[in-house]
């Protein structure tokens, strides 16, 4: 069996440890642990590894964040993988900071990643995890926000929720989207902050 896992972020060295790449942070936790290279290859950075004799093809798009559907369409296609084989890793300001949640299917959430992926797929049928990243921003500051690094204490705390993330990611190649929800859902939630449903209020960006 063949996985497509993307990570949705931003390439280029001013966006490195920004909250909205942690996608990208958690593929190259999971390429990192497996001694897996990332190559730059047609509208990606791509590696693959074997997990439990399941074949994982990692990608970090290198189109911006609002073009990410061009990429995960055409390395679907290219290593024929069907659709309930791709999985899509995202940021999220509507959950608390470090809190994880894998879905089967949802909308964008007002995320310009993922409403890409879903014009170009011409569905919301895949499975998605969403990574808290907070909302600790003054109103009309929320793309400094997001395109903003961690500090010091939130990049230690992240790294062992990016951890959490890897075995999710493992998971779901293992036994699939409902059993993966079921085992870890519970322990991604983090609680204490308020959960938002509300859409990003930002004017969209090609980098969010």
């Amino acid at each position: 069996m063949k996985y497509l896992i993307v990570g949705l972020g931003n390439i280029g060295e001013e966006y490195k440890d920004t909250r909205h790449n942690i996608g990208f942070m958690v593929l190259d936790a999971f390429a990192n642990a497996s001694n897996a290279i990332f190559t730059d290859r047609r509208y990606g950075y791509v590696c693959g590894l074997k997990y439990k004799g399941r074949t994982f093809v990692l990608l970090k798009p290198s189109t911006y964040m609002n073009l990410s559907g061009n990429a995960v369409n055409y390395w679907l296609k290219k290593e024929k993988i069907p659709l309930e084989n791709l999985l899509v890793i995202v940021d999220d300001i509507a959950l608390p900071l470090g809190s994880i949640r894998l879905r089967s299917k949802g909308s964008n959430g007002g995320h310009n990643g993922l409403a890409h992926i879903n014009t170009i797929l011409g569905t919301t049928e895949y499975a998605r995890i969403r990574i808290g990243i907070g909302n600790s921003f003054r109103k009309g500051r929320q793309v400094n926000y997001v395109l903003g690094k961690w500090n010091s204490e939130e990049k230690k705390f992240m790294e062992e929720r990016i951890a959490l993330a890897v075995e999710m990611v493992k998971s779901f190649g293992a036994i699939g989207t409902e059993l993966t929800m079921t085992a870890f859902n519970k322990a991604g939630r983090i609680t204490g902050q308020g959960e938002r449903e509300s859409p990003r209020d930002a004017s969209p960006s090609k980098h969010l």
